[in-house]
């Protein structure tokens, strides 16, 4: 029996040195490693929500497929402008949730996410004497480019037909402008060339239309078959336009609805108050314990030490996103990773009063706390569930935060109160201290 209490001393030794190699440090980059995520409210940045217009889907798609079509998307999209730890969310039927940690300029954030970035390729409209038509507005009018695809139909060129890798050449255009190239994939290829073939001969412009606005209009100088550019952009519209036509277009327009600077001055305070609470909310715990139940408590100490690193070793590797909420959560299961230790310790002191041997008062604290440590953590992990269920119904990111946060906690003390802290207690055993009865009880 002593030689499986240090195989499992051993075993704790290691998990809480590989648990602290793998948190420290819990704010920098230092070692080649990242921090622990920070939350919007943390780290400050943009939040944005964004309504979609299902009325203008594909039919054939259902609306949950079109909504996650929409996430993947908009993910990456957000991911390709280099964005890190962003949280893009389902709300609802119809709403995304789009947090953009670190970035401060929402204007631009909007542009990214909110354009559908549907390209579509266009002819101008001529009259019987091959004129250019124009509109009540006195503008150009304008109608899809077609050619006739693989299969014998007449099909319009689109940005679907690109291969993702369109990017911005700085000075590729006249007088130094920038220009964005594009690929055709071979299907794309044969419709272009086709197109080409038939305005390069009056070196008619082939409007190119994003949104249902011609944002370029070059002549057609040659018959081109896979490859183009797109001129009349800035250098940041290019680059946001690439993202936008490699990630794809969204399957539905997006309206935002909602949009919010988070100040992550604000953030930092907010983190460095609830540190501050935190370290002394813990502090606290530690010294009752450790007065109240003399030796068991000092072991319940350094197995909540133990715990702490645990949690947070986890937080990091799932990764969990710390919140504000997030690290009530964590505080509070704090206390709950005590109260079962309570629980076991007033079952020994109860056992030693017997007239129990202390091995004996060990085991039989732990089995007759277990049932009511089970109990009352089952309670706790189904109103995690139904927070969690709430928080992602409506969107309440700092609800599902303290909800995932809570739970994580609460399966980590279970394990610390029942395994590490029984460990410890079984490795006194064979110890003088064991024979010292007024270090267990009053």
């Amino acid at each position: 029996m002593h030689s499986k209490n240090i195989s499992m001393l051993v075993f704790i030794l290691v998990l809480f040195g590989f648990a602290f190699w793998l948190i420290w440090p819990l704010d920098s980059t230092r070692l080649g490693r990242q921090g622990l995520r920070l939350g919007l409210d943390l780290k400050g940045g943009t939040h944005l929500t964004y309504q979609a217009d299902l009325s203008k889907k594909d039919p054939s798609l259902s609306d949950a497929a079109v909504m996650e079509g929409i996430r993947q998307t908009i993910e990456r999209r957000v991911n390709a402008y280099g964005v890190t730890e962003p949280v893009i969310q389902i709300q609802g039927d119809n709403r995304v949730i789009v947090q953009l940690p670190g970035i401060r300029n929402i204007e631009e954030a909007v542009k990214l996410i909110g354009k559908t970035a549907e390209l579509v390729f266009k002819e101008q409209v001529l009259d019987p004497q091959g004129r250019p038509e124009l509109d009540e507005k006195g503008q150009l009018k304008w109608k899809p480019a077609t050619a006739t695809g693989s299969d014998g139909q007449e099909r319009t060129l689109t940005g679907q037909y690109f291969i993702p890798n369109a990017h911005v050449a700085p000075g590729g255009g006249p007088l130094g402008a920038p220009v964005l190239n594009f690929e055709f994939d071979r299907e794309g290829g044969n419709l272009f060339k086709q197109i080409t073939t038939r305005l390069a001969p009056t070196k008619a412009p082939l409007g190119i239309s994003l949104d249902n606005e011609v944002i370029s209009a070059p002549r057609v100088q040659s018959v081109i078959e896979d490859r183009g550019i797109i001129e009349g952009l800035t250098l940041e519209e290019g680059r946001l336009l690439a993202i936008q036509l490699n990630s794809g277009a969204l399957q539905a327009p997006l309206k935002i609805i909602q949009q919010q600077d988070v100040d992550p001055t604000l953030g930092a305070d907010s983190m460095q108050k609830s540190l501050i609470a935190g370290i002394i909310g813990l502090i606290m715990v530690l010294v009752f314990m450790a007065v109240y139940y003399k030796l068991p408590g000092l072991l319940a100490d350094a197995a909540l030490l133990v715990y702490g690193a645990l949690v947070l070793a986890i937080f990091k590797m799932i990764p969990v996103t710390l919140t504000l909420a997030g690290i009530a959560a964590f505080i509070i299961s704090i206390g709950m990773a005590v109260d079962a230790n309570v629980l076991i310790f007033e079952r020994m002191k109860e056992e030693l009063r017997a007239g129990k041997t202390l091995g004996a008062a060990i085991d039989a604290g732990f089995n007759r706390a277990w049932t009511a440590i089970r109990d009352s953590n089952i309670s706790t992990f189904i109103t995690c569930a139904i927070l969690y269920w709430f928080g992602s119904r409506f969107v309440a990111g700092s609800v599902m935060g303290f909800a995932l946060t809570l739970f994580i906690g609460v399966v980590v003390s279970m394990f610390s109160a029942i395994f590490i802290t029984h460990t410890f207690l079984r490795l006194i055993l064979n110890t003088p201290l064991a024979k010292k009865t007024g270090l267990f009880i009053r």
